[in-house]
């Protein structure tokens, strides 16, 4: 479940690559997230509508079905549509079209590698904003 007041940001971490998986979370927890890890979209899908996240970090190109579909149905369900979702990406078709992200629902997109202090600034400043729409 989504963070209380005094509890830290639960953040759902979205990456197919162990090592990979593994440095994402130990930078969000050290920043003081918790974090719930999974490794493709359809077990990404099934986490989030179970917990309900405060931010999901997903990679783009994952297994299952990839992140830009992930976040489609993400946005289109309305049980998880302001969850908000940063997506990284070091997949070179990207580049073909990198308003694709976008187009999908991604609410920020960082270009792997990605910078410790980039991913956890980024994702506080999204859970921030969503916090203030929610309590509008």
């Amino acid at each position: 479940m989504a963070s209380v007041p005094n509890e830290p940001p639960l953040v759902l971490l979205v990456e197919d690559d162990h090592a990979g998986r593994l440095l994402y979370a130990d930078w969000l927890i050290d920043a003081g997230f918790r974090v719930e890890q999974t490794h493709n979209g359809l077990q990404a899908l099934e986490r989030a509508f179970d917990l309900i996240p405060d931010a999901i970090l997903a990679d783009l190109n994952i297994p299952g079905i990839d992140g830009y579909e992930l976040t489609r149905r993400l946005k289109s369900d309305p049980r998880t549509s302001a969850i908000p979702i940063l997506a990284m990406t070091g997949y070179a078709p990207f580049t073909n079209d990198p308003g694709r992200a976008d187009r999908a629902g991604c609410d920020a997109l960082l270009p792997k590698p990605c910078e410790p202090e980039d991913v956890t600034s980024t994702l506080r400043a999204l859970i921030d904003d969503a916090r203030e729409r929610r309590s509008a």
